[in-house]
């Protein structure tokens, strides 16, 4: 069944903050932020990603791609080129697709014992 192209090109997430400890069985409990793609159009997505934080110049772009009608979950934990996303500091992102794309964000926070997970949709810039 082929679906219509749904979504935005450009995305933000005010809100990012890599925990730099975790507890658990690692990989899969170590703290991070993820963010979601789906692509649902006929056409590959290429993706661009800026960090931006409060005390120094943006760092970017990341490039990705999300194949056409598949999703993908990435850590920001594992982006590294141009440089890896600090652990325990605060930073904003930007994502800009070349075609329309839905975008969502999550934080693992395995610090404590008691885990704590956190997701929202990310900020579609309108018209875009």
């Amino acid at each position: 069944m082929e679906h219509t192209s749904i979504g935005s090109k450009v995305w933000v997430i005010p809100e990012g903050y890599i925990p730099g400890e975790s507890t658990g069985p690692q990989p899969a409990m170590t703290s991070h932020e993820t963010f979601c793609v789906l692509n649902t159009g006929v056409v590959a997505a290429e993706l661009d990603i800026t960090i931006y934080f409060s005390d120094r110049d943006p760092v970017g772009p990341y490039h990705l791609t999300v194949p056409a009608h598949r999703t993908r979950h990435v850590r920001f934990n594992d982006l590294q080129k141009p440089e890896p996303v600090p652990k325990d500091t605060d930073y904003s992102s930007v994502i800009v697709s070349d075609q329309p794309i839905v975008v969502q964000h999550t934080r693992l926070d395995s610090r404590e014992p008691a885990n704590a997970l956190l997701s929202t949709i990310a900020y579609p810039v309108p018209g875009q």
